[in-house]
This record gives structure tokens, C-alpha cells and sequence, in this order.
């Protein structure tokens, strides 16, 4: 590159200045060399050679693992020369000896980026070398060896298609066995220096640590079947060992920051294996069950473990005892005996002879007794920061990682399976705590707490033993009267416990004392944390297959308002999130209801919204919540308007960031602002700006989109075909060309609300959309349901705009090089035979419609096929007249026509649809009368040697319709 070494290395020496003004232009001179031939083997030179200041050199290696990931494949454009390529290749496996250690990282995780591409075709000698390396006596070697064996074995491993897997196993085939002598050696040198030499002792640790790392991937993605490796068991036999070991080894270095950090993270390390061998292997695993389950409970659920413990530890511990608990492999098939696999029965037998009732007992008492109590730490973040508590004990995937969701999780999943053996247990820890806690006595309220979590989240499990609905009216309910300041953990835990009950076993009569009990524990006055937790049991109650309205309306504006108050209080993102949710479904829940009452809520979020700029998922609850209290307030809600629509577009504009995380839910506050509107005015109509680019874009979001569309289409239909139409058909257009059947039909029911809503305008609207239409119509291989949306657009044209239906007719001639009158038969045709399939009803009669007003034109092509097509009409006649009479009973004479369905509200949309389905034609005339008029008007305009003709075929088909359509008309 033009420049050379020491220009670069100044620049990069610019590059790491604090000062903006001399930061900036190099940063932007690196960027435009990122592409010069020469830049990257100019940065293998310059953080290669150790005397150049560190940050200099690591600042090196950051931009050659960038540029790694942009040009170093050969499809890359402006991709690196294979001849640089290889220059670099050889250059960086001379960096094994790199003092620093946060640049070694650096550097193996780069050499390991080029591996997952190179190796081992472009890059033979890369495993080879470090294999040689690692067995070098200089001990830095080693361990930058080992770190860059690591990296390069985790991205090797990562790599899925079958030829990589292969070439992965017979990687390990080749490496394991030395790497596993290394891994012994090394932990014995360390084991041997223990006591006595800590600059031995630590290097020698860090090496056995680096080398597990890779025994570990080696041993998960390099095997077919562990079991049958003896070095695979050996790896496995000697984890249990060195478990013991390196506990008792951070114990005695717990003064040592350093050493207690490696070897805590050696001990995580082991279990990891365990884990991932479980996972990946139970069957090879078999004979490690005991062992794990003997290791775990020694150390959690026995004095043994006092003081070896750490956190990760007996998270990695619970999470193995969960494991094996919930193996599928483990369980036998309970249904067909015969073909209980032998390897299963054994992992079962294994299992229930550990855990037998004193063991599980003895579990279930520490995890109740110990884990469960909410430590002196807890309580002070509970006093500090109530609402990180609250998120704390939060659950998701956190039971992967933290320990008291941990200890949660296997409860559980203990009491499930072995419930009949744990019950008595937990029912004796109940009573034994039943009678009220001294609020002096902090040791008593925290064992209460406990046995009452425990109640709670196993309360599917003990329906049949506990009279929930007595503990309630006698006991809990006073204690949440309790309103000393050291009793409102036991406050937070009845009235979550209850919510946990709620949808379990709890009758309808005691709801409106729950309520009256929410409402006292929401008052100001009340703890934060015991707030937070009745609002959750509001929601649990609500969202309940027997809650009901009625009952819970009485109450509404006081817990409203009392909601309202916590979300003000709130200072965290999640917490108002959490109260929001709250808020929005119990909206939800009380539909109309909440009208009187959410005013200030209105008043609030627009607020909240502003606030909440950088915080995409409060601003997804605020739109949903929207979503409830619009569809509540219904045409009340255009009161809200200038602050919906300005969120509607932030929201749903593809040029902000933020629409990635808002769009779903910012549409679904679009349609229901529209379906609530009874007024357009132009600002609503203009956010449909932000709608045409979201349409070219045919997301998953489609349907929603066109639902849109539709609404406007009802709104305000003149403004919206004047301002919009031409450029929607366009794009309308653009997407039937490619497009599956859903999108076609969603597509098409949209261009037919058009016709319908402004028969006239509409049909000279879609017209660049008709030639298309008419040619996938005269092919007629559509499925049937894609065919009946063409076949209804065709028939409204017919029956509205006759002149623009012969106009397509005629363009689509004259694009295929065809006669009109061959397109015109080839399209009855085809609508005779497709019409029996087109579904629903309503849709079959409008087919029928517009076939028998062909039927009636007398045109000679139509004529050709006319038997076929009025028999076609007739078995729709047929199939719409109602039995014992000759009324059509599609046709509404008089009244309104249906009330909408059962779960659907009577919106502005839904009655401006219905008011569209009064004038459709499949409601306002009879298909038997309709028929009969168009064969009068044939036989006026048909000479009657052609009716003869006609009458004679028709025979053939259906012999006594000629008559009925005579008495018909």
C-alpha cells in the first residue's frame, strides 16, 4: 500500500489519542486503507513487533479482526489477495511468544476468525503447528499455544455441515489423547506446586484451565459416542476428582484475588462438561448419573458443602440435578411397555434408588429452609432499590445463572416428579407454620416466606391437598391486615401466593375481598414492593377463566387510580413496563367499562412516551395499551387523536430506527384508531404516507397493512382514491407479480372493497391492475381459493362497469396476440367449471351474479359456452334459495343486515361495513329473479333460431330449468 509501515503506525499512534480533533481524521484514513492492497500485512508487522507501545498494537489487532470479518472471504468485495492472504498466514504463527495478554486474546481470537474459513484446505499447516507448539518447554509458548488452540477449536467446532463434522472428528481422533495427557500433567504440576511455589502453581493452573476449555469441545463435537472412548470415560472419571480438589484448593487461596477467580472459574469449567455431556449424550452418560447426583448433594444439600460453596458452583450443581430430574432419555415410556429401551430403564432405576424419601425430604427441607430465605442482602436491596428487588426475583432464563430462580426451578421440577413423596413434607412445613409470626421475630417472617413460596409454586400440585378458599377466609387474609413494617415480606408473599392460587383453586365469591385487599396494599402508604406485588395478582385474577366483569366494576375506578398512582411512582423502565401491562389488560378485560376512567392515564402518556425515547419496549407497552383503551373508548377516542397520530408515525416510519421494535404494535394502533374514528380529517389521512413504503417492503406484517388499507377504503373513500389510489394500485400491481396465495388474497380483497365502496371510480381505479387479472382468470390453474378472489373482482366489474370489463378483455388479447372473443369464451369457460369451488357462499352467489349477466349479453363467445355457464348459475340458484319457498336467503329485504359476530364490537368500521354490505348486490338481489331477467334480455336481443339452439342444449344439461327460470322472471 501506498504510505508503508511507519505511516500507518502513525496514524494508528493517532488513532488511540483521547483528543476528538486527532482522533477523527485517523480514524477515517484507516477506514480508507481497509480496502489498499498491503494494509493487513502492514498490521501483522506493526503488532508484531513488541517494542511499539501496547495500545498501539492492540488498536492493530482490532482493525485486522475487523477487516477479517469484511474482506477475507473470496466472495468479500474488494476481498484481501490470496498472495497477502498467505503472507499473513505465515506471519501470524510467528506471534506465539506475545508478552501481553489482552492482546494475545486478541490475536488468538483473530487467527481463529481465519480458521473457520481456511482451515484446513487453505490453511494446512495451522493445526499441525500449534500442535508442535504446545509441546514446546518455553511455558509462555505454551500457554499463547493453548489460547490460540482454544479459539481456533470453538470456531471449528461451531461449523455444522456434515463434511465439517467429520473433518472435526478426526481432528479430535488425532489430538485428544495428547491434549488430555497435557491437561493430567499440567493439573499435576499445578497439584504439586500447591503450598509452595504461587509462580509455578498459577501458571500451571491457567494451562490445565485452557486446555479443559478445548478437551471440552473436543470432547461434545468430536465424538459420535463418548462411551465408546476410554479417554472420553477418563476425562469424565477425573472431572469428579478434580472438582473435590480445586474447591478445597479456593478455600485456601480465598485471600488471593487472582488464584480464588481462576480456580472458581476452573470449578464452573468442570460442571460445564458434566452438563454439556448430559445434554448432548445422556445415553453415554449413564453410568455418570450417580456420581453427579452423589457429587451435587454432598456438597448443596449436605454440611459437607459449608464453606466450599460459591454461587456459580451451586448454580451449576441445581442445574445438574434439574437435568437429570428432566431428562426425557431418563423417563420410561408409560404408555407402551413393550418397547421401554433398556438404556431408560436404567437411568430410571439409577434415579429412584437415589432418590428415595429420605433424600428428597432432606432436599426439599434445605431448599425450603435455606435457599429460600430471602438473605440479609436481599433485604437491603429491598430497602435501596425496591424496584431492582422486584426485577430481581423476576423469572425467564435467569435459573440458568442466578440462585435463587435456580433453587425455584428444581423445586419444582422436583415436586412434580415426585410428588407423592414430597407432599407430606411440604404439608408438615405448612402446618407447622400456620399460627402468626411475632413481627419482632425476623427469623420466623423469613421461614414464613419461605414455606409460603413454596406453597405457591407448587400450587398445581396441591390442589387436592389444601383447602385453599379456607386458608384464605381464616388465615391469610389477616395477615395481609398485618401492617407492622418487618411483616410486609410476609404481605408481598400472601398476596403473590394468592395470585399463584388464583387461577388454581379459588371460588368467585372471595374475589371481592381479594379486591378489597388489593386496594388497601396499593394505597401510598403501602410498601413499594408489596404494591408491585398486588398489582400482579390484580392481573392474575383477572386473567382468569372465572373472572367476572360485573363483579369487578364496582372496584374499578378505585384500583384504576391506584395503578395509575404506582405507574407515576415508578422510576425504572421495567417497573412501568410491568404496572403498564397491568393497566393495559385489565382495559382490555373491562372493555367500554374503562371509559369513564382513563382520562388521566390519557393525560399521562404522552409523557411517559417522550420519556421514554431510548427505551423501545416501554414504548411497545405504551402502545399497546393504547390499542386496549382506543378500542374502550371507541369513537371517544378521537379526542386523542393529535397525540396517536404523531406515535402512529414514529412508529410505522421505516427511515427511524426505533421502527424495528414499534412497527407491530404501532400498526395495530393504526387499524384500531381507524376502525374508531367516525370523522376523517387530513393529518389521518396522511400518515398514510408511511404506508406505501411498508407495502413495497411485503413484510410479515402484510396482513395488517392491507386491514389498513381496507379501513381507509370505508373512512373516507373520494379523498383517500384521490390522494392515494393511483400510487396503491401501482404498488398493488407491483406485488401480485410475485407473491404467494395468502398475499394474493389479501391483496385482492382489498382491490374488491375498492370496487365495492365506489363501484364507478373504483373500477376505473384498478384498471392497470385488469389485464393481469383477466390472464390469470383465462388460465384458470389458481388455487381455489385464489380463484375465487379473481373470479369476484371480474363479476363486480361486470355487473359495474361493463365498458372497462370489455376494455381488459381486449388488452389481454392484444398482450397474448389472441382474438377478444377467444379470451372472452376461454374466461366463461373457465368461470363455469371453477365456480362450484368458490366458497364462501356470499362469494359463489357474486360469481353467479356476474356469469348470468353474461349469459344475458348475447355476445357470440359467451353463446358458445352458454349451456354450461347458465347450468353452472342455476346449481348456485339452487344452492342460495331457501327449502319450501323461492326467496333467495342471501337477500335482505328491509332491517340491517347481521350483527357482527359475538367477540366483535360494534365499531365506526364495522358499521360503515355493514352499511357497504347492505348496498352489495348479493344482499339486495335475488339470483333466481336476476337469471331469469338476463334471459329475458337474451331473448330480446337473440334471434330465436339461436334461442331454439340454445333451449336444445340446454336441455341436454338440465331439462327442466328452462321452465323455472320462465316462471322466475
Amino acid at each position: 500500500m501506498s504510505g508503508g509501515k511507519e505511516l500507518v503506525l502513525e496514524t494508528l499512534r493517532l488513532a488511540t489519542s483521547q483528543d476528538a480533533e486527532v482522533l477523527r481524521p485517523a480514524e477515517e484514513r484507516l477506514q480508507e486503507w481497509e480496502t489498499e492492497p498491503g494494509f493487513y500485512s502492514t498490521l501483522v508487522e506493526i503488532f508484531s513487533e513488541h517494542s511499539i507501545e501496547v495500545n498501539v498494537r492492540w488498536l492493530g489487532v482490532l482493525y485486522f479482526k475487523n477487516g477479517v470479518d469484511r474482506y477475507w472471504r473470496k466472495t468479500a468485495p474488494k476481498a484481501i489477495s490470496e498472495e497477502e492472504k498467505a503472507r499473513i498466514r505465515c506471519g501470524l504463527l510467528h506471534n506465539l511468544r506475545e508478552p501481553v495478554p489482552q492482546v494475545a486474546t486478541q490475536l488468538a481470537v483473530l487467527i481463529a476468525k481465519i480458521a473457520r474459513v481456511d482451515c484446513p484446505r487453505e490453511w494446512p499447516d495451522l493445526l499441525p503447528a500449534l500442535f508442535e507448539a504446545v509441546k514446546s518447554d518455553d511455558q509462555l509458548v505454551q500457554h499463547r499455544t493453548l489460547l490460540n488452540l482454544h479459539h481456533v477449536i470453538k470456531q471449528l467446532a461451531s461449523k455444522r455441515l456434515a463434511a465439517d463434522r467429520r473433518t472435526f472428528q478426526e481432528l479430535t481422533s488425532q489430538m485428544f489423547t495428547f491434549l488430555l495427557e497435557l491437561w493430567r500433567s499440567q493439573t499435576e504440576a499445578f497439584l504439586a506446586a500447591v503450598g509452595q511455589n504461587m509462580e509455578v502453581m498459577v501458571p500451571c493452573l491457567e494451562r490445565s484451565h485452557l486446555a479443559l476449555k478445548i478437551l471440552r469441545k473436543l470432547l461434545i463435537h468430536g465424538f459420535k459416542k463418548p462411551h465408546e472412548s476410554q479417554d472420553a470415560i477418563t476425562l469424565l472419571e477425573s472431572v469428579f476428582d478434580r472438582i473435590k480438589i480445586l474447591l478445597t484448593f479456593r478455600k485456601q487461596h480465598e485471600s488471593n484475588d487472582h488464584v480464588k477467580t481462576i480456580s472458581e472459574k476452573y470449578v464452573v469449567l468442570l460442571t460445564k462438561v458434566l452438563l454439556d455431556m448430559l445434554e448432548n449424550f445422556p445415553f453415554s452418560y449413564l453410568q455418570f448419573i450417580k456420581p453427579s447426583l452423589e457429587l451435587t448433594t454432598y456438597y448443596v444439600f449436605t454440611p459437607a458443602g459449608d464453606g466450599l460453596l460459591f454461587e456459580r458452583f451451586t448454580v451449576q450443581c441445581l442445574n445438574l440435578i434439574k437435568a437429570i430430574l428432566l431428562c426425557p432419555e431418563y423417563k420410561p415410556c408409560k404408555v407402551v411397555e413393550d418397547t421401554k429401551d433398556p438404556q431408560t430403564l436404567e437411568a430410571f432405576r439409577i434415579k429412584s434408588q437415589f432418590f428415595d424419601n429420605s433424600v428428597l425430604a432432606g432436599m426439599c427441607h434445605k431448599l425450603i429452609s435455606h435457599y429460600f430465605l430471602l438473605t440479609q442482602s436481599d433485604l437491603e436491596v429491598w430497602d435501596s432499590d425496591p424496584e431492582g428487588f422486584c426485577m430481581d426475583v423476576e423469572g425467564g432464563e435467569s435459573w440458568k445463572y442466578s440462585l435463587r430462580p435456580c433453587t425455584e426451578t428444581l423445586f419444582v421440577s422436583l415436586f412434580h416428579e415426585y410428588r407423592n413423596a414430597l407432599t407430606p413434607v411440604l404439608m408438615e412445613m405448612v402446618r407447622s407454620s400456620h399460627s402468626p409470626v411475632d413481627p419482632r421475630d425476623y427469623h420466623g417472617i423469613l421461614q414464613k416466606d419461605a414455606v409460603y413460596n413454596a406453597v405457591g409454586l407448587a400450587a398445581f400440585e396441591l390442589f387436592d391437598d389444601i383447602d385453599f378458599d379456607q386458608w384464605f377466609t381464616s388465615s391469610l387474609i389477616n395477615e395481609l391486615k398485618v401492617k407492622d413494617s418487618n411483616y410486609r415480606i410476609i404481605r408481598r408473599r400472601v398476596i403473590w401466593l394468592i395470585g399463584q392460587w388464583t387461577s388454581v383453586k379459588f371460588s368467585p365469591e372471595h374475589r371481592p375481598t381479594l379486591y378489597e385487599a388489593c386496594i388497601h396494599l396499593l394505597s401510598t402508604e403501602e410498601d413499594f414492593v408489596v404494591r408491585l406485588s398486588a398489582a400482579m395478582t390484580l392481573m392474575h385474577s383477572v386473567d382468569d377463566f372465572e373472572f367476572d366483569p360485573q363483579q369487578f366494576m364496582p372496584y374499578l375506578p378505585t384500583i384504576f387510580g391506584l395503578l395509575f398512582n404506582l405507574l407515576k411512582e415508578a422510576h425504572e423502565c421495567d417497573t412501568k413496563m410491568q404496572v403498564l401491562h397491568v393497566m393495559s389488560f385489565m382495559i382490555e378485560v373491562v372493555g367500554v367499562g374503562i371509559q369513564p376512567h382513563a382520562a388521566p392515564l390519557a393525560q399521562y402518556l404522552p409523557g411517559l412516551w417522550k420519556e421514554s425515547v431510548d427505551h423501545n419496549m416501554l414504548r411497545c407497552a405504551i402502545l399497546t395499551t393504547l390499542v386496549h383503551m382506543v378500542t374502550g373508548l371507541m369513537r371517544e377516542s378521537e379526542g386523542l387523536h393529535d397525540f396517536l397520530i404523531n406515535i402512529i408515525r414514529i412508529s410505522t416510519d421505516v427511515r427511524e430506527d426505533c421502527h424495528v421494535y414499534l412497527l407491530e404494535d404501532g400498526l395495530m394502533l393504526w387499524l384500531t384508531t381507524l376502525e374508531n374514528t367516525a370523522h376523517p380529517h387530513e393529518s389521518l389521512l396522511q400518515l398514510f404516507d408511511n404506508m406505501l413504503p411498508l407495502l413495497e417492503l411485503s413484510t410479515e406484517n402484510l396482513r395488517l397493512c392491507l386491514q389498513i388499507t381496507t379501513a381507509y377504503t370505508l373512512l373516507c373513500p373520494q379523498q383517500f382514491f384521490t390522494k392515494y389510489g393511483s400510487r396503491l394500485i401501482e404498488c398493488f400491481n407491483s406485488m401480485l407479480k410475485d407473491m404467494k396465495s395468502e398475499g394474493i388474497v389479501l391483496v385482492l380483497r382489498s382491490v374488491e372493497m375498492m370496487l365495492r365502496v365506489q363501484p364507478v371510480e373504483g373500477s376505473t381505479l384498478i384498471q392497470p391492475l385488469l389485464p393481469s387479472v383477466m390472464k390469470v382468470v383465462a388460465e384458470g390453474d389458481q388455487y381455489p381459493m385464489v380463484m375465487s378472489m379473481y373470479l369476484s373482482v371480474v363479476a363486480r366489474l361486470v355487473l359495474y362497469a361493463e365498458h372497462i370489463f370489455t376494455w381488459a378483455v381486449n388488452q389481454t388479447a392484444a398482450d397474448q396476440s389472441k382474438t377478444p372473443d377467444a379470451v372472452l369464451e376461454q374466461i366463461v369457460n373457465v368461470w363455469s367449471e371453477k365456480l362450484s369451488l368458490v366458497s364462501p357462499e356470499e362469494r359463489r352467489k357474486l360469481c353467479g351474479l356476474g356469469l348470468a349477466y353474461l349469459c344475458g349479453s348475447g355476445w357470440s363467445p359467451v353463446l358458445k359456452v352458454w349451456p354450461a355457464a347458465v347450468t353452472a348459475v342455476a346449481e348456485v340458484v339452487f344452492d342460495v334459495t331457501m327449502e319450501d319457498s323461492t326467496d333467495d336467503k342471501l337477500v335482505v329485504n328491509g332491517g340491517r343486515l347481521g350483527s357482527p359476530e359475538v367477540y366483535e364490537l360494534e365499531t365506526e368500521h364495522v358499521l360503515r361495513r355493514q352499511a357497504v354490505a347492505q348496498e352489495d348486490p348479493v344482499h339486495t338481489t335475488s339470483l333466481r329473479v336476476f337469471l331469469g331477467q338476463q334471459m329475458k334480455r337474451l331473448q330480446q336481443s337473440t334471434d330465436a333460431t339461436t334461442i331454439m339452439t340454445l333451449a336444445q342444449d340446454l336441455e341436454d344439461n338440465c331439462k327442466n330449468l328452462l321452465e323455472e327460470v320462465t316462471v322466475a322472471s
